[in-house]
Protein backbone atom coordinates (compact mmCIF):
# COMPACT_ATOMS: atom_id res chain seq x y z
CA UNK A 1 0.00 0.00 0.00
CA UNK A 2 1.26 3.44 -0.92
CA UNK A 3 1.86 5.80 2.06
CA UNK A 4 -0.58 8.68 2.39
CA UNK A 5 0.55 12.27 2.72
CA UNK A 6 -1.31 15.37 3.82
CA UNK A 7 -1.43 18.49 1.67
CA UNK A 8 -0.21 20.72 4.49
CA UNK A 9 1.45 18.45 7.08
CA UNK A 10 2.87 21.22 9.31
CA UNK A 11 -0.43 23.07 9.45
CA UNK A 12 -2.32 19.82 10.07
CA UNK A 13 0.02 18.88 12.91
CA UNK A 14 -0.43 22.25 14.63
CA UNK A 15 -4.21 22.08 14.16
CA UNK A 16 -4.40 18.58 15.65
CA UNK A 17 -2.18 19.51 18.61
CA UNK A 18 -4.34 22.54 19.35
CA UNK A 19 -7.44 20.35 19.32
CA UNK A 20 -5.81 17.86 21.69
CA UNK A 21 -4.83 20.66 24.07
CA UNK A 22 -8.30 22.20 23.96
CA UNK A 23 -10.26 19.32 25.49
CA UNK A 24 -9.55 17.65 28.82
CA UNK A 25 -10.61 14.22 27.50
CA UNK A 26 -8.39 14.60 24.43
CA UNK A 27 -5.37 15.44 26.61
CA UNK A 28 -6.01 12.30 28.68
CA UNK A 29 -6.30 10.16 25.55
CA UNK A 30 -3.13 11.76 24.21
CA UNK A 31 -1.27 10.68 27.35
CA UNK A 32 -2.78 7.17 27.03
CA UNK A 33 -1.59 6.82 23.44
CA UNK A 34 1.86 8.14 24.27
CA UNK A 35 2.37 5.74 27.18
CA UNK A 36 0.98 2.88 25.08
CA UNK A 37 3.64 3.52 22.43
CA UNK A 38 6.35 3.55 25.11
CA UNK A 39 4.92 0.29 26.48
CA UNK A 40 5.10 -1.11 22.93
CA UNK A 41 8.83 -0.55 22.84
CA UNK A 42 9.35 2.95 21.41
CA UNK A 43 11.62 5.28 23.33
CA UNK A 44 10.31 8.36 25.10
CA UNK A 45 12.38 10.53 22.77
CA UNK A 46 10.84 8.91 19.67
CA UNK A 47 7.26 9.20 20.96
CA UNK A 48 7.90 12.80 22.03
CA UNK A 49 9.16 13.69 18.56
CA UNK A 50 6.13 12.01 16.94
CA UNK A 51 3.60 13.91 19.05
CA UNK A 52 5.49 17.18 19.55
CA UNK A 53 5.92 16.78 23.31
CA UNK A 54 9.11 17.09 25.29
CA UNK A 55 10.89 13.85 26.19
CA UNK A 56 10.86 14.91 29.85
CA UNK A 57 7.06 15.12 29.75
CA UNK A 58 6.86 11.58 28.37
CA UNK A 59 9.18 10.30 31.11
CA UNK A 60 6.93 11.94 33.71
CA UNK A 61 3.79 10.36 32.19
CA UNK A 62 5.39 6.90 32.07
CA UNK A 63 6.54 7.18 35.69
CA UNK A 64 3.13 8.40 36.86
CA UNK A 65 1.43 5.54 35.01
CA UNK A 66 3.91 3.03 36.40
CA UNK A 67 3.35 4.29 39.95
CA UNK A 68 -0.38 5.09 40.00
CA UNK A 69 -1.88 3.38 36.98
CA UNK A 70 -4.52 5.17 34.90
CA UNK A 71 -5.16 7.66 37.73
CA UNK A 72 -1.61 8.94 37.18
CA UNK A 73 -2.53 10.01 33.65
CA UNK A 74 -5.73 11.78 34.61
CA UNK A 75 -5.91 15.55 34.43
CA UNK A 76 -4.56 17.10 37.60
CA UNK A 77 -5.94 20.04 39.52
CA UNK A 78 -4.65 23.34 38.17
CA UNK A 79 -5.50 25.60 41.05
CA UNK A 80 -3.20 28.42 40.04
CA UNK A 81 -1.71 30.96 42.35
CA UNK A 82 -3.37 31.20 45.78
CA UNK A 83 -5.50 34.28 46.37
CA UNK A 84 -4.01 37.09 48.41
CA UNK A 85 -7.33 37.84 50.08
CA UNK A 86 -9.16 35.47 52.38
CA UNK A 87 -12.85 34.66 51.91
CA UNK A 88 -13.75 37.04 54.75
CA UNK A 89 -11.71 39.83 53.18
CA UNK A 90 -13.41 39.25 49.83
CA UNK A 91 -16.80 39.61 51.53
CA UNK A 92 -15.64 42.89 53.07
CA UNK A 93 -14.46 44.08 49.65
CA UNK A 94 -17.83 43.10 48.18
CA UNK A 95 -19.62 45.33 50.68
CA UNK A 96 -17.03 48.12 50.36
CA UNK A 97 -17.34 48.53 46.60
CA UNK A 98 -21.10 48.89 46.93
CA UNK A 99 -20.52 52.09 48.91
CA UNK A 100 -18.75 55.26 47.81
CA UNK A 101 -14.95 55.12 48.10
CA UNK A 102 -15.05 57.82 50.76
CA UNK A 103 -16.77 55.30 53.10
CA UNK A 104 -13.58 53.21 52.83
CA UNK A 105 -11.46 56.30 53.57
CA UNK A 106 -10.22 56.56 49.99
CA UNK A 107 -10.10 59.97 48.35
CA UNK A 108 -11.97 59.30 45.10
CA UNK A 109 -15.39 59.76 43.53
CA UNK A 110 -15.87 56.34 41.90
CA UNK A 111 -14.43 52.87 42.31
CA UNK A 112 -11.93 51.82 39.67
CA UNK A 113 -8.83 49.64 39.59
CA UNK A 114 -6.53 52.30 41.00
CA UNK A 115 -8.92 53.22 43.78
CA UNK A 116 -9.42 49.60 44.82
CA UNK A 117 -5.67 49.05 44.73
CA UNK A 118 -5.13 51.92 47.18
CA UNK A 119 -7.94 50.64 49.40
CA UNK A 120 -6.52 47.09 49.55
CA UNK A 121 -3.07 48.44 50.34
CA UNK A 122 -4.39 50.58 53.20
CA UNK A 123 -6.82 48.05 54.68
CA UNK A 124 -5.11 44.69 54.27
CA UNK A 125 -1.52 45.59 53.37
CA UNK A 126 -1.96 43.63 50.13
CA UNK A 127 -0.25 44.74 46.95
CA UNK A 128 -2.19 44.02 43.75
CA UNK A 129 -1.85 45.35 40.24
CA UNK A 130 -4.48 47.66 38.83
CA UNK A 131 -5.48 44.98 36.31
CA UNK A 132 -5.91 42.39 39.05
CA UNK A 133 -8.08 44.85 40.99
CA UNK A 134 -10.23 45.29 37.89
CA UNK A 135 -10.68 41.51 37.75
CA UNK A 136 -11.57 41.56 41.43
CA UNK A 137 -14.65 43.66 40.64
CA UNK A 138 -16.01 40.78 38.55
CA UNK A 139 -15.13 38.32 41.32
CA UNK A 140 -17.23 40.24 43.84
CA UNK A 141 -20.14 40.51 41.38
CA UNK A 142 -19.94 44.19 40.59
CA UNK A 143 -18.36 46.40 37.98
CA UNK A 144 -16.06 49.31 38.20
CA UNK A 145 -16.83 52.62 36.65
CA UNK A 146 -14.53 54.72 34.60
CA UNK A 147 -13.72 58.15 35.91
CA UNK A 148 -15.67 61.02 34.51
CA UNK A 149 -13.68 63.23 32.22
CA UNK A 150 -12.22 66.38 33.67
CA UNK A 151 -14.42 68.47 31.37
CA UNK A 152 -17.37 68.01 33.74
CA UNK A 153 -15.60 70.13 36.32
CA UNK A 154 -13.96 72.50 33.88
CA UNK A 155 -14.08 76.23 33.88
CA UNK A 156 -17.43 77.49 32.43
CA UNK A 157 -15.55 79.92 30.20
CA UNK A 158 -13.47 77.10 28.69
CA UNK A 159 -16.61 75.00 28.23
CA UNK A 160 -18.25 77.86 26.32
CA UNK A 161 -15.21 78.10 24.06
CA UNK A 162 -15.59 74.46 23.04
CA UNK A 163 -19.32 74.39 22.49
CA UNK A 164 -20.38 73.92 18.91
CA UNK A 165 -22.96 76.71 18.81
CA UNK A 166 -21.17 79.07 21.15
CA UNK A 167 -20.91 82.74 20.27
CA UNK A 168 -17.83 83.06 22.44
CA UNK A 169 -15.01 84.77 20.57
CA UNK A 170 -17.00 85.41 17.41
CA UNK A 171 -17.06 88.83 15.96
CA UNK A 172 -20.30 90.15 14.54
CA UNK A 173 -20.26 91.39 10.98
CA UNK A 174 -22.25 94.38 9.91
Amino acid sequence: MRPLTLSFPDHSRVLLQQEINRHQDARYEHRLHSVLLVASGLSCERVASLFGDSPRTLVNWVRRFDGKGLVGLAEGNHSGRPTRLSADQLEEVRSLVRQPPTAAEVDANLWDGKTLRVCLQKRYDVQMSVRQCQRLFRLVDTRYRLRRPLVAKADPQRQAEHKKNSNYGRTTRL
